[in-house]
């Protein structure tokens, strides 16, 4: 069982019995609980954490864990927030673009799914795939480090700056580098700096939902131009930006999410010319080099290493290759944008945390660090190719246009006429929660689409039970 699943589980068995314990109660021992329950002393640690912070009992170390003495007032009727309604709505009309956001596609990437239920449909490395012990020592030997504690550069620190610059090729110096709050941070922070409210942003098509909800956010209006097996069609690039008069394009040139796809060596060269030419600037997200699988071969170097002029905007991060909490990424710019971008991460966050910042250089300048990648990239293509052959002999009616050789999703396409959103309704039934592909289009989709994952799961035999119960929700709704 899963750690997550016990410890709800044995939640919800203390609740069940504090009746018995009179307010200011003790309860049982850890150790006690830890042998009625047959659970890891950690998991008793975190249910009683968990009844702790709904106010059900107070710990108190050295001591134990006793009941709470009941509130002695009723808590108040709720008010009415009617009004709210017309305030958040009262300047609508005004607004180029609608500031609403739909997040429900991120947030289907940050829920933990039931107990029981197969997680097709995640965004991170599943525990067993996390370097947790390496990161666990990084941390404690962060923790130790004269300063750790203190106020960091609002830069960040200049070794981890310089770690993120020896990737992007010699335009890109450590001083050119923002650290911040991971990805998502740091592509929130280059939108709003590149754009005002208003304004077109062209995007790849089908892209990453987070991305497009940022942008809505900010006001921007997201404009898509297709891609292929080959990345964004520059084509259409061109012609995109000389329609909308676009001033950004945001793309993620290698393992694009959710395609998979790769940016040919002979596009590179064109959307840098395209944008250069259009007065625009590319931001990158690169978010998924270091989820490369063990056959990829050789990748082609970040577009920011080509550019010489400023028209890249670099976004990469750790957290997918380590773990969700693991919140630390960058930017990296040239020229007098550098100073917008710095000026919006300011105000926004101050600076990232400097024990975080400590860790994460402690972790990438260990031996572990390399062993970890090594590993990763051996599980995600054992993994990939698992998903991709039970694919391949129990549902045949799904299409797979492109085994990717990184990232850690693969992008089907339904048969004519399927409908996603009961596919998906179906799958939940049966057991097994994917991602539909609506939301990774800005506008109409050409035809229904499912993103499966294959790195929140425990292993070859999760994946085969979660195509196993795929199969069942695609006879209920495909027939």
């Amino acid at each position: 069982m899963q750690e997550r699943s016990s410890v709800a589980e044995l939640a919800n068995a203390l609740k069940r019995e504090l009746d018995r314990y009179s307010p200011g109660g003790k309860l049982p021992s850890s150790r006690a609980l830890v042998e009625r329950y047959r659970v890891s002393p950690v998991t008793v640690s975190r249910a009683l954490a968990q009844l702790a912070a709904e106010g059900l009992v107070v710990t108190r170390p050295g001591a134990g864990a006793f009941r709470t003495q009941p509130r002695a007032d009723t808590a108040p009727a709720p008010g009415d927030t009617s009004w709210q309604e017309v305030t958040l709505s009262a300047d609508a009309a005004t607004e180029l673009v609608p500031r609403a956001v739909d997040a429900s596609a991120v947030l289907a990437t940050l829920a933990a799914p039931p107990p029981g239920v197969v997680e097709f449909n995640g965004g991170y490395l599943h525990a067993s795939l996390q370097p947790e012990r390496a990161m666990a020592a990084a941390l404690a030997r962060a923790g130790r480090r004269p300063g750790a504690w203190g106020r960091p550069p609002t830069d960040g620190l200049p070794e981890l700056r310089e770690w993120f610059a020896r990737g992007l090729g010699d335009s890109i110096g450590p001083a050119d580098v923002l650290i911040t709050a991971g990805g998502q941070s740091a592509l929130t922070t280059a939108l709003r700096a590149l754009a005002p409210p208003g304004a077109p942003v062209l995007v790849e098509s089908p892209t990453y939902p987070g991305m497009l909800a940022i942008a809505r956010a900010a006001g921007l209006r997201p404009v898509p131009v297709p891609v292929d097996s080959q990345g964004v069609r520059t084509e259409l690039l061109a012609a995109a930006f000389k329609a909308t008069g676009a001033r950004v394009f945001v793309c993620q040139p290698l393992f694009q999410n959710p395609t998979g796809a790769v940016l040919s060596r002979d596009r590179r060269p064109d959307v840098l010319r395209i944008a250069r030419e259009a007065g625009a600037f590319v931001v990158e997200d690169d978010f998924a080099r270091r989820m490369v699988h063990e056959d990829a071969g050789p990748l082609p170097d970040p577009l920011a290493a080509d550019d010489h002029g400023g028209v890249v905007v670099h976004v990469s991060s750790l957290t997918k290759a380590t773990s969700p909490s693991l919140r630390v990424g960058m930017l990296a710019a040239r020229g007098p944008v550098l100073e917008r971008l710095r000026a919006i991460h300011v105000v926004d966050t101050f600076f990232v945390a400097r024990p975080l910042q400590e860790a994460a250089l402690e972790l990438v300048g260990s031996p572990a660090w390399n062993r970890h990648l090594r590993a990763v990239a051996a599980e995600l293509k054992a993994r990939r190719d698992t998903m991709t052959a039970a694919l391949s002999l129990g549902l045949p009616e799904l299409s797979l246009p492109h085994i990717p050789a990184g990232g850690y999703h693969l992008w089907l396409r339904l048969p004519d006429g399927a409908d996603e959103v009961t596919l998906f309704s179906a799958a939940l039934r049966a057991g097994v929660a994917l991602a539909p592909g609506r939301p990774y289009f800005c506008a109409e989709p050409p035809a229904g689409h499912v993103r499966l994952s294959f790195a929140g799961v425990a292993g070859p035999a999760e994946i085969a039970e979660g195509v196993r119960r795929l199969r069942k929700a695609c006879d209920e709704v495909l027939g």
